[in-house]
């Protein structure tokens, strides 16, 4: 077509064919069009021109999807880990989604060009025919993604740097007015993954998913939960997001754990807790630390592990709040905007005598080491001391 205009004969007789103009308002138009320099279609007009008679021989629809009775899956066995192992979650997703594919033939994975990193590379190497590699086109990966995931025919993971997922925030978006079904898994996030450098540091993520309409956004902090996070994800009716983690992290939780969607984990408590800090992923292996150093100089926290930073766990953290003196601690490794911080805060709102001091990352990240960079932007142990301490 040399003009953009020159399509509207061809949508008439699509909608003629489709019965949704007569032979009379189809003729009606092209004499309107034909002003404005409109472009014949001949195989229409043809027939429309063959003694005053119309007729389509349209084709019969064709069911040749196979029906699916259910994709309710699970994990082909239970995490099988020992508490103080080191895995990264990173490393862990690829392994949950080959589990995964043991029990369906309907998961398929698709990645962005990064899936030595992501790890997607895992699920790729038991199931290639599974596997859909989309390159470094976001945008294409999530609408593929948001495609095989039609009619629930198939159970989708779609992973990438999370960083990344923000070049596709328009189709991950109308994904969820369309009420798709797809899983969404960003690793390398936060500047704890270290010399990357600040453009493959997702500081926004959380911001972005927490946004969209009916979302699930887990952040697991260890192995065990990772696996649980993904088997979650993969029966839940909407959209979902999972952040992994580069650093290797330690096994805190027991294989026999269990998880659910907006359920939070109170990791230590005492009687004697004067403040409760909450932190997620790397950052709960800070708080766990300041916890330790604390200990010892006779100040003892709660902490708390969200699991889940939408839906948040508002009970656990009213219980908690109420039992150290309205007095809370979130740490994240996020900017401020949309993290874990707000979500807190948020779901305390309403709450009378609770205080939220928030730490985060409120600079442009920048390359350096992973503990360097904790404590240059103001997450790390050290920092969590110093907030625990301005508050009692």
């Amino acid at each position: 077509m040399e003009h953009l205009g020159h399509a509207c004969p061809i949508l008439y007789a699509a909608w003629c064919e489709a019965g949704l103009l007569s032979k009379e308002h189809l003729l009606t138009l092209r004499k309107v069009d034909s002003i404005v320099e409109g472009q014949p279609t001949p195989a229409i007009e043809a027939q429309i021109h063959n003694h005053g008679h119309i007729h389509f021989d349209l084709p019969k629809i064709i069911h040749d999807a196979p029906k699916i009775e259910s994709l309710k899956v699970h994990l082909s066995e239970p995490p099988k880990y020992k508490l103080g192992d080191k895995i990264a979650t990173c490393k862990t997703y690829g392994e949950a989604l080959v589990k995964l594919g043991k029990t369906t033939s309907h998961l398929v994975a698709l990645n962005g060009d990064t899936k030595n990193s992501t790890f997607a590379i895992t699920y790729k190497n038991a199931f290639p025919e599974r596997f859909v590699e989309c390159f470094i086109v976001e945008q294409n990966l999530v609408g593929v993604g948001i495609g095989l995931g039609t009619r629930d025919c198939n159970v989708v993971f779609c992973s990438a740097f999370a960083a990344f997922f923000t070049r596709a925030f328009d189709q991950i978006r109308m994904g969820a007015i369309s009420q798709t079904k797809v899983n969404f898994v960003g690793s390398h996030a936060g500047c704890s993954i270290g010399e990357d450098g600040p453009s493959q540091m997702a500081q926004e993520d959380f911001a972005m998913f927490r946004s969209i309409h009916g979302s699930v956004c887990f952040y697991p902090s260890d192995a065990v939960s990772t696996e649980c996070a993904i088997e979650l994800a993969a029966n839940y009716e909407g959209i979902t997001f999972t952040r992994t983690s580069r650093p290797e992290t330690s096994v805190i939780y027991p294989n026999e754990e269990v998880f659910k969607i907006g359920q939070a984990k109170v990791v230590k408590s005492s009687e004697q807790d004067q403040v409760t800090v909450v932190g997620a992923g790397i950052t709960l292996y800070e708080a766990l630390a300041a916890y330790d150093k604390l200990k010892v100089e006779g100040i003892m926290i709660r902490v708390v592990d969200p699991f889940t930073l939408k839906p948040i766990h508002k009970d656990t953290l009213v219980e908690c709040a109420r039992a150290t003196g309205g007095k809370i601690v979130t740490v994240e490794d996020h900017y401020p905007e949309g993290g874990l911080g707000e979500a807190v805060a948020g779901a305390l709102s309403e709450e009378l005598n609770i205080r939220v001091h928030r730490l985060a990352v409120t600079g442009i990240p920048r390359s350096g080491l992973c503990h360097e960079l904790l404590e240059l932007y103001r997450i790390s142990s050290a920092h969590m001391i110093k907030a625990v301490k301005s508050m009692i």
